[in-house]
C-alpha cells in the first residue's frame, strides 16, 4: 500500500510539471508572436509618418524634410533606425503650423509612432525575459522564433494640437420652468 502512493505521487508530480511546460511553451509563443506583429505594427506606423512628412514638405517646399522623408520610406531593414531619427531631426528643425490639415495629420501619425514604440519596447522586453528564463533555454522553447530586437528611435516632439471646435449643445430649461411636487 504505501508503494501507491509514491506512485501516484510521482505521477501527480509529473502531471504538474508538465502543466508548468505546457503553460510556459504557450507563454513563450504568445509573447514572440505579439512582439512580431507590435513589430509590423510599428513599421506600418513609421510609414504612414514618413508619408506624412513627405506631403507636408511638398506642401512647404522643404526639400531638406522631403529628402529624409523618402530616405525612411525607402531604407532597408537594416538602416531603418538611421533614417528614421534622420526624419526625426528634419522635422524637430522645421517650424510647423499646426492649422494646417497636412501638418496636423503628420502630428497625428507622429504620436501614434511613440506610442506604437513604446508597446513593441515593452513587448520586446517581455519576449527577451521569457527567453532567458532557465527551462525555456534548456529545452530550447524559444528556437522557433528570432530573437526579438529593440528599435531604437529619437522621440519626436511635435507641438500641440489645438483644441477641435465644440458644437455647443442644447441649454437646459430655466429652472423655475420645472414643476415642482409637493406632497
Amino acid at each position: 500500500m504505501p508503494r501507491m502512493w509514491w506512485v501516484v505521487g510521482v505521477v501527480v508530480l509529473a502531471a504538474i510539471f508538465s502543466a508548468y511546460l505546457g503553460w510556459t511553451a504557450q507563454r513563450v509563443e504568445r509573447l514572440h508572436v505579439r512582439a512580431q506583429s507590435a513589430e509590423r505594427a510599428l513599421d506600418a506606423h513609421l510609414v504612414r509618418r514618413a508619408a506624412a512628412a513627405a506631403v507636408v514638405a511638398e506642401h512647404g517646399d522643404r526639400v531638406e524634410l522631403y529628402a529624409a522623408a523618402r530616405l525612411a520610406l525607402d531604407a532597408e531593414p537594416g538602416d531603418r533606425e538611421s533614417a528614421e531619427n534622420d526624419l526625426t531631426r528634419q522635422l524637430r528643425a522645421v517650424d510647423l503650423d499646426p492649422e494646417d490639415q497636412a501638418v496636423r495629420a503628420l502630428i497625428a501619425t507622429s504620436r501614434r509612432v511613440v506610442l506604437a514604440r513604446q508597446v513593441h519596447t515593452d513587448l520586446v522586453r517581455d519576449a527577451l525575459s521569457a527567453r532567458r528564463r532557465l527551462l525555456v533555454r534548456l529545452l530550447r522553447l524559444a528556437r522557433r522564433h528570432p530573437r526579438p530586437e529593440y528599435f531604437d528611435i529619437v522621440e519626436p516632439v511635435m507641438p500641440d494640437l489645438p483644441p477641435p471646435l465644440t458644437v455647443p449643445g442644447p441649454t437646459p430649461p430655466p429652472e423655475s420652468t420645472l414643476p415642482v411636487r409637493t406632497v
